[in-house]
Protein backbone atom coordinates (compact mmCIF):
# COMPACT_ATOMS: atom_id res chain seq x y z
CA UNK A 1 0.00 0.00 0.00
CA UNK A 2 1.32 3.75 -1.07
CA UNK A 3 1.23 5.96 2.56
CA UNK A 4 2.90 8.48 -0.04
CA UNK A 5 1.42 11.77 -0.47
CA UNK A 6 0.19 13.44 -3.90
CA UNK A 7 2.20 16.73 -5.25
CA UNK A 8 -1.42 18.13 -4.27
CA UNK A 9 -1.70 16.97 -1.06
CA UNK A 10 1.72 18.76 -0.25
CA UNK A 11 0.68 21.53 -1.79
CA UNK A 12 -1.93 21.90 0.87
CA UNK A 13 0.10 21.33 3.51
CA UNK A 14 2.06 24.04 2.59
CA UNK A 15 -0.57 26.49 2.27
CA UNK A 16 -2.37 25.12 4.92
CA UNK A 17 1.35 25.95 7.15
CA UNK A 18 1.47 29.05 5.38
CA UNK A 19 -2.21 30.39 6.59
CA UNK A 20 -1.57 28.55 10.00
CA UNK A 21 1.79 30.96 10.68
CA UNK A 22 -0.43 33.78 10.01
CA UNK A 23 -3.58 33.89 11.72
CA UNK A 24 -1.93 32.03 15.28
CA UNK A 25 -0.19 35.10 16.59
CA UNK A 26 -3.91 37.07 16.16
CA UNK A 27 -5.78 34.94 18.29
CA UNK A 28 -7.54 35.78 21.65
CA UNK A 29 -6.51 33.73 25.00
CA UNK A 30 -8.25 30.98 25.54
CA UNK A 31 -10.67 30.63 28.54
CA UNK A 32 -10.55 28.65 31.39
CA UNK A 33 -11.49 25.62 31.38
CA UNK A 34 -14.60 25.53 33.20
CA UNK A 35 -16.02 28.66 31.17
CA UNK A 36 -18.11 26.59 29.03
CA UNK A 37 -19.94 29.77 27.71
CA UNK A 38 -16.68 31.06 26.80
CA UNK A 39 -15.42 28.19 25.67
CA UNK A 40 -17.88 27.66 23.10
CA UNK A 41 -17.49 31.40 22.25
CA UNK A 42 -13.93 31.00 21.40
CA UNK A 43 -14.04 27.26 19.69
CA UNK A 44 -16.96 28.73 17.20
CA UNK A 45 -14.84 31.85 16.43
CA UNK A 46 -12.17 29.62 15.31
CA UNK A 47 -14.21 27.42 13.47
CA UNK A 48 -15.44 30.41 11.95
CA UNK A 49 -12.06 31.33 10.92
CA UNK A 50 -11.47 28.09 9.44
CA UNK A 51 -14.34 28.46 7.03
CA UNK A 52 -13.60 31.68 5.99
CA UNK A 53 -10.55 30.62 4.91
CA UNK A 54 -11.96 28.07 3.20
CA UNK A 55 -10.58 25.04 5.76
CA UNK A 56 -13.96 24.02 7.63
CA UNK A 57 -15.64 21.56 5.33
CA UNK A 58 -12.09 18.89 5.65
CA UNK A 59 -13.75 16.70 7.91
CA UNK A 60 -16.26 15.62 5.28
CA UNK A 61 -15.99 17.31 1.67
CA UNK A 62 -12.19 16.88 1.72
CA UNK A 63 -10.28 13.34 1.16
CA UNK A 64 -9.66 10.79 3.77
CA UNK A 65 -6.07 12.15 3.04
CA UNK A 66 -6.33 16.02 3.03
CA UNK A 67 -8.06 15.55 6.45
CA UNK A 68 -4.77 13.77 7.87
CA UNK A 69 -2.81 16.56 6.83
CA UNK A 70 -5.29 19.15 8.15
CA UNK A 71 -5.53 17.25 11.68
CA UNK A 72 -1.58 16.99 11.48
CA UNK A 73 -0.47 20.19 10.93
CA UNK A 74 -3.20 21.99 12.68
CA UNK A 75 -1.44 20.15 16.02
CA UNK A 76 1.96 20.42 15.28
CA UNK A 77 1.01 23.97 14.80
CA UNK A 78 -0.47 24.67 17.89
CA UNK A 79 -3.74 25.54 16.92
CA UNK A 80 -7.16 25.88 19.29
CA UNK A 81 -8.92 22.25 19.11
CA UNK A 82 -12.08 21.49 18.34
CA UNK A 83 -12.95 21.95 22.06
CA UNK A 84 -16.82 22.49 21.88
CA UNK A 85 -17.41 21.25 18.18
CA UNK A 86 -15.83 17.73 18.48
CA UNK A 87 -19.08 16.04 17.77
CA UNK A 88 -20.52 18.68 15.47
CA UNK A 89 -17.69 18.30 13.61
CA UNK A 90 -16.24 14.47 14.14
CA UNK A 91 -18.71 12.16 15.22
CA UNK A 92 -22.70 14.00 14.15
CA UNK A 93 -21.25 15.95 10.82
CA UNK A 94 -19.52 13.15 8.80
CA UNK A 95 -22.57 10.83 10.12
CA UNK A 96 -25.14 13.43 8.67
CA UNK A 97 -22.94 13.84 5.44
CA UNK A 98 -22.74 9.90 5.12
CA UNK A 99 -26.19 9.27 5.94
CA UNK A 100 -28.26 12.10 5.81
CA UNK A 101 -31.25 12.98 2.99
CA UNK A 102 -30.44 16.62 0.66
CA UNK A 103 -32.70 18.27 3.54
CA UNK A 104 -30.90 17.24 6.51
CA UNK A 105 -27.56 17.86 4.69
CA UNK A 106 -28.52 21.24 3.66
CA UNK A 107 -30.13 22.07 7.48
CA UNK A 108 -27.48 21.12 10.06
CA UNK A 109 -23.89 20.85 8.08
CA UNK A 110 -23.68 24.59 7.36
CA UNK A 111 -23.86 25.87 10.19
CA UNK A 112 -21.37 23.36 12.15
CA UNK A 113 -19.17 24.63 9.34
CA UNK A 114 -19.59 28.31 9.90
CA UNK A 115 -19.43 28.03 13.92
CA UNK A 116 -22.76 28.58 14.43
CA UNK A 117 -23.92 25.56 16.14
CA UNK A 118 -22.79 22.76 18.87
CA UNK A 119 -23.67 19.35 18.89
CA UNK A 120 -23.47 16.69 21.85
CA UNK A 121 -23.65 13.19 21.88
CA UNK A 122 -25.88 11.26 23.77
CA UNK A 123 -25.17 7.61 23.37
CA UNK A 124 -24.18 6.16 26.85
CA UNK A 125 -26.79 5.61 29.46
CA UNK A 126 -26.62 4.36 33.10
CA UNK A 127 -27.00 1.22 32.72
CA UNK A 128 -25.69 0.44 29.80
CA UNK A 129 -22.72 2.05 29.68
CA UNK A 130 -20.39 0.69 26.04
CA UNK A 131 -23.02 -2.27 25.44
CA UNK A 132 -24.74 0.14 23.50
CA UNK A 133 -27.24 -1.81 21.92
CA UNK A 134 -28.69 -2.46 25.97
CA UNK A 135 -30.50 1.39 25.60
CA UNK A 136 -33.57 1.85 27.15
CA UNK A 137 -34.57 5.38 26.29
CA UNK A 138 -37.86 5.09 24.27
CA UNK A 139 -39.52 6.69 21.93
CA UNK A 140 -42.83 6.12 20.31
CA UNK A 141 -44.35 7.77 16.94
CA UNK A 142 -46.95 10.33 17.52
CA UNK A 143 -48.27 11.77 14.48
CA UNK A 144 -45.33 13.76 13.03
CA UNK A 145 -42.90 13.86 16.22
CA UNK A 146 -41.53 11.09 18.32
CA UNK A 147 -42.00 11.10 22.13
CA UNK A 148 -38.80 10.71 23.83
CA UNK A 149 -38.58 9.33 27.82
CA UNK A 150 -35.28 8.39 29.39
CA UNK A 151 -31.68 9.33 30.26
CA UNK A 152 -28.22 9.84 28.88
CA UNK A 153 -24.52 10.06 30.52
CA UNK A 154 -21.20 11.30 29.55
CA UNK A 155 -22.98 13.37 27.23
CA UNK A 156 -20.34 15.58 25.68
CA UNK A 157 -21.12 20.01 25.54
CA UNK A 158 -24.41 18.84 26.37
CA UNK A 159 -24.32 22.42 28.64
CA UNK A 160 -23.60 24.28 25.80
CA UNK A 161 -25.05 22.54 22.80
CA UNK A 162 -27.75 22.99 20.48
CA UNK A 163 -28.65 19.96 18.96
CA UNK A 164 -27.59 16.21 20.11
CA UNK A 165 -26.83 13.64 18.19
CA UNK A 166 -29.38 10.88 20.29
CA UNK A 167 -30.13 7.44 19.95
CA UNK A 168 -33.71 5.76 21.25
CA UNK A 169 -35.74 2.44 21.00
CA UNK A 170 -38.08 2.41 18.52
CA UNK A 171 -39.03 -1.13 18.66
CA UNK A 172 -38.77 -3.03 22.51
CA UNK A 173 -39.73 -6.16 20.78
CA UNK A 174 -37.17 -6.43 18.42
CA UNK A 175 -34.02 -7.59 18.66
CA UNK A 176 -30.96 -5.40 20.34
CA UNK A 177 -29.60 -3.95 17.60
CA UNK A 178 -32.56 -3.93 15.33
CA UNK A 179 -34.92 -1.63 17.03
CA UNK A 180 -32.56 1.39 18.01
CA UNK A 181 -33.09 4.96 15.95
CA UNK A 182 -30.96 7.77 15.38
CA UNK A 183 -32.51 11.12 16.07
CA UNK A 184 -31.24 14.60 15.90
CA UNK A 185 -32.26 16.16 18.88
CA UNK A 186 -33.13 20.38 19.76
CA UNK A 187 -31.63 20.98 22.86
CA UNK A 188 -33.97 23.97 23.74
CA UNK A 189 -36.70 21.50 23.88
CA UNK A 190 -39.50 21.03 26.19
CA UNK A 191 -38.59 18.57 29.25
CA UNK A 192 -34.62 18.33 28.39
CA UNK A 193 -32.91 18.86 31.90
CA UNK A 194 -29.09 18.74 31.39
CA UNK A 195 -26.98 18.16 35.05
CA UNK A 196 -23.17 18.66 34.56
CA UNK A 197 -20.69 15.93 35.79
CA UNK A 198 -17.48 17.06 37.15
CA UNK A 199 -14.32 14.53 36.19
CA UNK A 200 -11.56 13.44 38.36
CA UNK A 201 -9.35 16.25 36.47
CA UNK A 202 -11.45 18.99 37.90
CA UNK A 203 -12.96 19.75 34.52
CA UNK A 204 -17.09 19.27 33.58
CA UNK A 205 -17.20 18.81 29.82
CA UNK A 206 -19.98 15.51 30.38
CA UNK A 207 -23.44 15.84 32.09
CA UNK A 208 -26.36 13.69 32.21
CA UNK A 209 -28.94 14.36 30.17
CA UNK A 210 -32.64 13.83 31.15
CA UNK A 211 -35.72 13.61 28.61
CA UNK A 212 -39.07 13.55 29.97
CA UNK A 213 -41.71 13.26 26.74
CA UNK A 214 -39.16 15.09 24.70
CA UNK A 215 -41.08 15.59 21.27
CA UNK A 216 -38.75 15.54 18.05
CA UNK A 217 -39.57 16.05 14.81
CA UNK A 218 -39.74 12.98 12.69
CA UNK A 219 -38.18 14.73 10.03
CA UNK A 220 -34.93 14.84 12.40
CA UNK A 221 -34.47 11.09 11.80
CA UNK A 222 -31.80 9.74 10.42
CA UNK A 223 -31.62 7.08 8.26
CA UNK A 224 -34.63 4.41 8.49
CA UNK A 225 -36.86 4.02 11.88
CA UNK A 226 -35.14 1.17 13.99
CA UNK A 227 -31.85 1.05 11.33
CA UNK A 228 -30.10 3.51 13.92
CA UNK A 229 -27.77 0.65 14.65
CA UNK A 230 -26.25 0.29 11.25
CA UNK A 231 -26.02 4.36 11.20
CA UNK A 232 -24.03 4.69 14.80
CA UNK A 233 -21.44 2.62 13.78
CA UNK A 234 -20.75 5.10 11.07
CA UNK A 235 -20.78 7.62 13.61
CA UNK A 236 -18.34 5.31 15.98
CA UNK A 237 -16.14 4.44 12.84
CA UNK A 238 -15.14 8.12 12.52
CA UNK A 239 -15.63 8.38 16.36
CA UNK A 240 -12.45 5.61 16.16
CA UNK A 241 -10.71 6.01 13.15
CA UNK A 242 -9.79 9.39 12.55
CA UNK A 243 -11.22 11.71 15.57
CA UNK A 244 -7.60 11.10 17.88
CA UNK A 245 -5.47 11.57 14.68
CA UNK A 246 -4.59 15.15 16.42
CA UNK A 247 -3.95 13.85 19.73
CA UNK A 248 -1.10 11.11 18.37
CA UNK A 249 0.50 13.97 16.98
CA UNK A 250 0.20 15.71 20.78
CA UNK A 251 1.63 12.20 22.46
CA UNK A 252 4.46 12.42 20.05
CA UNK A 253 5.28 15.80 20.80
CA UNK A 254 4.83 15.04 24.85
CA UNK A 255 7.33 12.41 24.56
CA UNK A 256 10.00 15.02 23.41
CA UNK A 257 9.24 17.06 25.89
CA UNK A 258 9.28 14.35 28.61
CA UNK A 259 12.59 13.21 26.96
CA UNK A 260 14.26 16.73 27.55
CA UNK A 261 12.71 17.32 30.79
CA UNK A 262 14.42 14.14 31.80
CA UNK A 263 17.74 15.39 30.44
CA UNK A 264 17.71 18.07 32.41
CA UNK A 265 16.42 16.93 35.67
CA UNK A 266 18.66 13.88 35.98
CA UNK A 267 16.21 11.21 35.32
CA UNK A 268 17.95 10.55 31.45
CA UNK A 269 20.13 8.07 33.74
CA UNK A 270 17.93 5.48 34.81
CA UNK A 271 18.16 3.11 31.47
CA UNK A 272 14.76 1.17 32.21
CA UNK A 273 13.17 5.07 31.88
CA UNK A 274 15.00 5.29 28.23
CA UNK A 275 13.56 2.13 27.46
CA UNK A 276 10.61 3.49 27.95
CA UNK A 277 10.66 6.46 26.37
CA UNK A 278 12.09 4.35 23.02
CA UNK A 279 9.48 1.90 23.17
CA UNK A 280 6.87 4.82 23.31
CA UNK A 281 8.11 6.00 20.29
CA UNK A 282 8.27 3.41 18.80
CA UNK A 283 4.75 2.51 19.59
CA UNK A 284 3.51 6.09 18.47
CA UNK A 285 5.44 5.72 15.12
CA UNK A 286 3.52 2.63 14.16
CA UNK A 287 0.26 3.99 15.66
CA UNK A 288 0.83 7.33 12.45
CA UNK A 289 1.73 4.37 9.97
CA UNK A 290 -1.57 2.66 11.28
CA UNK A 291 -3.78 5.87 11.23
CA UNK A 292 -2.26 6.60 7.44
CA UNK A 293 -3.19 2.84 6.60
CA UNK A 294 -6.69 3.74 8.14
CA UNK A 295 -7.54 6.61 5.99
CA UNK A 296 -5.86 5.01 2.86
CA UNK A 297 -8.87 2.46 3.57
CA UNK A 298 -11.16 5.02 4.14
CA UNK A 299 -10.26 6.41 0.48
CA UNK A 300 -11.06 2.73 -0.99
CA UNK A 301 -14.46 2.42 0.99
CA UNK A 302 -16.16 6.19 -0.06
CA UNK A 303 -14.58 8.19 2.76
CA UNK A 304 -15.97 6.08 5.92
CA UNK A 305 -13.37 4.53 8.13
CA UNK A 306 -13.10 0.66 8.51
CA UNK A 307 -13.01 -1.69 11.53
CA UNK A 308 -9.65 -0.75 11.23
CA UNK A 309 -10.58 2.26 13.76
CA UNK A 310 -11.33 -0.38 16.41
CA UNK A 311 -7.52 -1.35 16.35
CA UNK A 312 -6.39 1.87 16.43
CA UNK A 313 -8.37 2.95 19.21
CA UNK A 314 -7.72 -0.28 21.35
CA UNK A 315 -4.13 0.38 21.15
CA UNK A 316 -4.21 3.70 21.33
CA UNK A 317 -5.65 4.28 24.71
CA UNK A 318 -3.77 2.54 26.62
CA UNK A 319 -0.56 3.89 24.72
CA UNK A 320 -1.69 7.58 25.95
CA UNK A 321 -1.72 5.92 29.76
CA UNK A 322 1.68 4.41 29.41
CA UNK A 323 2.90 7.94 28.52
CA UNK A 324 1.57 9.81 31.10
CA UNK A 325 2.58 7.14 33.34
CA UNK A 326 6.45 7.99 32.01
CA UNK A 327 5.65 11.48 32.94
CA UNK A 328 4.78 10.96 36.06
CA UNK A 329 7.99 8.98 36.50
CA UNK A 330 9.78 11.69 34.84
CA UNK A 331 8.27 14.15 37.11
CA UNK A 332 9.00 12.01 39.99
CA UNK A 333 7.53 13.71 43.29
CA UNK A 334 6.12 16.69 41.22
CA UNK A 335 3.69 14.11 39.50
CA UNK A 336 1.30 14.92 42.72
CA UNK A 337 1.46 18.32 41.73
CA UNK A 338 -1.76 19.36 39.64
CA UNK A 339 -0.23 22.79 38.52
CA UNK A 340 2.49 20.92 36.83
CA UNK A 341 2.47 19.75 33.37
CA UNK A 342 1.21 16.50 32.51
CA UNK A 343 0.03 15.89 35.61
CA UNK A 344 -4.16 16.69 34.71
CA UNK A 345 -2.91 15.05 31.33
CA UNK A 346 -2.36 11.57 33.09
CA UNK A 347 -5.97 11.65 35.03
CA UNK A 348 -7.82 12.43 32.06
CA UNK A 349 -5.71 9.51 30.81
CA UNK A 350 -7.28 7.16 32.35
CA UNK A 351 -10.78 7.56 30.52
CA UNK A 352 -9.62 6.73 27.49
CA UNK A 353 -9.97 3.00 27.65
CA UNK A 354 -13.72 3.87 28.35
CA UNK A 355 -14.11 6.82 25.98
CA UNK A 356 -15.78 5.59 22.56
CA UNK A 357 -16.20 1.91 23.34
CA UNK A 358 -14.41 0.50 26.09
CA UNK A 359 -11.05 -1.86 25.68
CA UNK A 360 -12.92 -4.56 25.72
CA UNK A 361 -15.53 -3.68 23.34
CA UNK A 362 -12.81 -3.01 20.55
CA UNK A 363 -11.42 -6.62 21.49
CA UNK A 364 -14.50 -8.07 20.16
CA UNK A 365 -14.92 -6.17 17.41
CA UNK A 366 -11.66 -6.97 16.37
CA UNK A 367 -11.98 -10.58 17.22
CA UNK A 368 -15.06 -11.25 15.61
CA UNK A 369 -15.18 -8.59 12.96
CA UNK A 370 -11.19 -8.72 11.56
CA UNK A 371 -10.08 -12.18 13.04
CA UNK A 372 -13.33 -14.09 12.47
CA UNK A 373 -13.22 -15.17 15.60
CA UNK A 374 -17.15 -16.87 17.18
CA UNK A 375 -18.74 -14.95 19.40
CA UNK A 376 -18.53 -15.41 22.95
CA UNK A 377 -21.83 -17.05 24.65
Amino acid sequence: MDLSYTPEEEEFRARLREWLAKVLPTLPAKPPPDDWPGRRAHDLGWQRMLFDAGYADVHWDASPTLRLIFLEETEKAGAPYVGANFVGLLHAGPTIAAEGTPGQRARWLPPILRGEEVWCQGFSEPGAGSDLAALRTRAWRDGDDYVVTGSKIWTSHAEVADWCELLVRTDPEAPRHRGITWLALPMDAEGITVRPLRTLAGSAEFAEVFLDEVRVPAANRVGAENDGWRVTMVTLSFERGTAFVGEVVACRRVLGELARAAWENGRWDDPVLRRRLGRLDAEFRALWRLTQWNVSEAEASGGVPGVGGSVFKLRYSHARQELYDAAADVLGPDALDLDRPWVLDRLSSLSYTIAAGTSQIQRNIVAERILGLPKGR
